[in-house]
This record gives C-alpha cells, sequence and structure tokens, in this order.
C-alpha cells in the first residue's frame, strides 16, 4: 500500500490533469494563463503533500522535495522552470509562449513520473518483512551442538599476528580519518561532479549545504549545476543562499555575475564581477569576465584595462554586445573550476 502523503499526492496532481490535457496555444492569453496557474497549483499540492508541509512553495518546497530525495535533479529542474512560468504569467500583460506551454507539460509529466516510481517503491518495501521468518530458531539449535563438542582451533601465530595488523590498521582509519586527509561530504560531491555523476553529486551537495562549514561551497556548486543546465532561476536562488553565509565569499560573487553573463544581463553581470574582484584581486578569471562584461556593454578601453590584468583566456575572445548572440554569451560563462 502506498502512504498517506503518496495518495494525497497523487490527488492533488490528478485533479490537474484535465487542465493539462487542454494546453493549447491556440486558445486565449487570459485563458491560458489560467490554466497555466491551476496546473501549477496542483503540483505544488501535490509537492506538499509528499514533503508534509502547509507553508512551503515555490523554490523552497521544490529544494527540500529534493533534499528527501522525493525527485531528481532533472525533475526539479523542470518543476523550478515550471515555477518561473507561473511566476511570468502573473504579470496580465505577459503572452504565454508555446515553450511555457511545453515547460508546464513537462514539469507535470516528470513529477507523475516521480510519484509512480515512490509507489514502486513502497509497494517493494512493504513486502520485505516476511523474508526474516525464513531464518527459523530450529536452524540455530541445530547448530549448537556442533559449537559445544568442537575441540579449541589453534591458530598459527602468524596469522594471529596478521589479524592483529588488520584490526591495529582499521582502528587508525577510523580514529585519524577525521582529522587527515578523509574524505568529506563536500569533497564526495566533488569527486561525483568531476565524474559527471550528477545526480550523486546533488546528493552530496544537498547534504554539505546543511553543515556550516561547508554550506557556502556547495551552495555555489549547486548553483553551478543549475546554469549548466539552462535553470537560471534555481542557480541564482543558491547563490542567494550562499551570498546570505558569506556576503564577501568571492567565488558566489563572481558565480553570480556569471549566472548574469550568462543570461545576456551584462549590467548586473558587471556589478557582481566588480564585487568579486574587490573580495579577491588575484582571481584572473573574474578580472577576465568582467572586461568582457565590459565590452558587451561598449565600454571597449575599460575593458582592455580588466582584460590586460587576466591575461589569456576564454574571456579574450568577448566581443561587442551588437555582434553577440545569447547562445555566444552563454558560452562565455566562466570555467568550471571552483577555488578552495
Amino acid at each position: 500500500m502506498t502512504s498517506p502523503a503518496h495518495r494525497g499526492a497523487r490527488v492533488e496532481l490528478d485533479s490537474a490533469r484535465s487542465v493539462v490535457a487542454r494546453l493549447d496555444g491556440n486558445r486565449g492569453t487570459e485563458d491560458l494563463a489560467a490554466d497555466i496557474i491551476d496546473v501549477w497549483n496542483g503540483v505544488e499540492g501535490a509537492l506538499r503533500s509528499l514533503v508534509g508541509s502547509t507553508t512551503l512553495s515555490g523554490q523552497p518546497l521544490i529544494r527540500e522535495a529534493r533534499q528527501r530525495q522525493l525527485i531528481n535533479f532533472d525533475q526539479a529542474n523542470s518543476l523550478a522552470e515550471f515555477q518561473a512560468v507561473r511566476d511570468r504569467v502573473q504579470d496580465i500583460s505577459y503572452r504565454p509562449t508555446e515553450a511555457d506551454l511545453d515547460a508546464a507539460r513537462t514539469a507535470f509529466m516528470k513529477l507523475d513520473t516521480a510519484l509512480a516510481a515512490n509507489a514502486e517503491t513502497q509497494v517493494l518495501g512493504a513486502a520485505r518483512p516476511a523474508t526474516p521468518h525464513v531464518y527459523s530458531p530450529p536452524i540455530v539449535e541445530a547448530a549448537e551442538p556442533v559449537a559445544i563438542v568442537a575441540p579449541p582451533r589453534r591458530f598459527p601465530i602468524w596469522a594471529i599476528a596478521s589479524a592483529a595488523v588488520v584490526v591495529v590498521a582499521v582502528i587508525a582509519l577510523l580514529v585519524f580519518r577525521p582529522f587527515g586527509g578523509g574524505t568529506s561530504t563536500l569533497d564526495q560531491g566533488v569527486a561525483a561532479y568531476t565524474k559527471g555523476q550528477r545526480e550523486a553529486a546533488v546528493s552530496f551537495f544537498s547534504r554539505a549545504a546543511r553543515e556550516p562549514s561547508t554550506a557556502v561551497r556547495a551552495h555555489v556548486y549547486l548553483a553551478r549545476m543549475a546554469r549548466e543546465v539552462g535553470n537560471f532561476t534555481l542557480a541564482s536562488q543558491e547563490l542567494q543562499l550562499a551570498l546570505q553565509g558569506d556576503p564577501a565569499n568571492a567565488t558566489a560573487l563572481r558565480e553570480m555575475g556569471a549566472n548574469m553573463l550568462a543570461q545576456g544581463n551584462y549590467e548586473l553581470a558587471r556589478r557582481f564581477y566588480v564585487r568579486a574582484v574587490e573580495a579577491d584581486p588575484s582571481d584572473k578569471t573574474a578580472q577576465g569576465y568582467l572586461g568582457c562584461s565590459l565590452m558587451r556593454l561598449n565600454r571597449a578601453a575599460d575593458a582592455s584595462n580588466f582584460l590586460n590584468r587576466a591575461g589569456p583566456g576564454p574571456w579574450t575572445n568577448c566581443t561587442p554586445a551588437q555582434t553577440t548572440t545569447q547562445n555566444q554569451a552563454g558560452q562565455l560563462a566562466p570555467p568550471n573550476v571552483i577555488p578552495r
């Protein structure tokens, strides 16, 4: 049987299924906006049922469901994109696009898939308690006479010595691992991210974000991963959390600049890169992309100053804004290197 929370989530999501079916770009703007909001209400209601909260909404609600591993990284991104669409259509002057409708359909479908996967997990888990009955007391009783009548066994000295060495090594590893060379949750996330294991990386970073000593860097990594898949809204949310923890963190400031630059918001990108350079004057990447942002703002003289200070790098390919496409702007985001 599925849990009450899951059944409630299913009811909430099913309430919006007929609305999703009638999403059609040929309908009027006001009707489409109302339908999008109705679908989001069903999706949000399902998420609230899953996490057991009546107060969370929007990005915090999606993040909570992700941290509890009720949805995966791809599903969380789709939901965040849909939430951004819902926010846009609340402006009565906004006209929903076909891309907005696709975002709504995709988010609904992926949450539907997540609910189905959770239900299957619960059903499989409910069947497991019967397994221990296989091991009955008579098996233990039958073994006891053997243990009683067996003569004491003598082990060679070399075997005892080898076992002692192994025990000492294990104890040393357990005792000294936290103080030297140990692998923290954040480090495990970095390793998974480097290997392209995005799901594992998100899980590790989400846990590291709850630890005060690693929270800022963990949020920066989560933002980087969101930006890489084009989810700028989620990236901005993560970076705001990072800067709340450390307003002068040079890496978080630089990443916020990268997020703005990738969206073509050159003035905001310039401001964050300026703050990043002020926080860490030795950061060549921040200097280079500050120069790039200035170039996009047609401030060639100022741009040359910072580009020269930064030296060679991918930012040297920057061109003025009028000859640059949005896609090229995204490609000019800083390389995926986060200094320790």
